[in-house]
């Protein structure tokens, strides 16, 4: 299982995700598309990162505003692999707006 970040660990990590906040202990970040289509193309492609990474945020759908939360269920808390999630979300965000 992956370590916990401290919280000194999660705001550095958070300089680097400027459109994250750390929330609950998970890292969350709210994006609104176009239209409810372009955001579940989003929710498409962040689905197959995460079956790839076998690491899976929870996302939240509201017409066209997408909430996506990473943590790491197992562990309780904000890890590494979060982080990289929340960095390759902001990758397919940048395709997609």
């Amino acid at each position: 299982m992956a370590e916990l970040l401290t919280d000194d660990q999660v705001t550095a990590a958070l300089t680097s995700l400027p459109s994250w906040q750390a929330k609950d202990a998970a890292l969350v970040r709210t994006v609104e598309l176009e239209s409810f289509a372009r955001a579940l193309q989003v929710v498409n492609r962040v689905a197959e990162i995460a079956e790839n990474d076998n690491h899976h945020p929870d996302i939240d759908i509201r017409r066209r505003t997408l909430t996506f939360r990473c943590t790491t269920h197992a562990g309780g808390g904000i890890t590494a692999l979060d982080v990289s999630l929340a960095e390759e979300i902001d990758g397919v965000l940048d395709l997609f707006t």
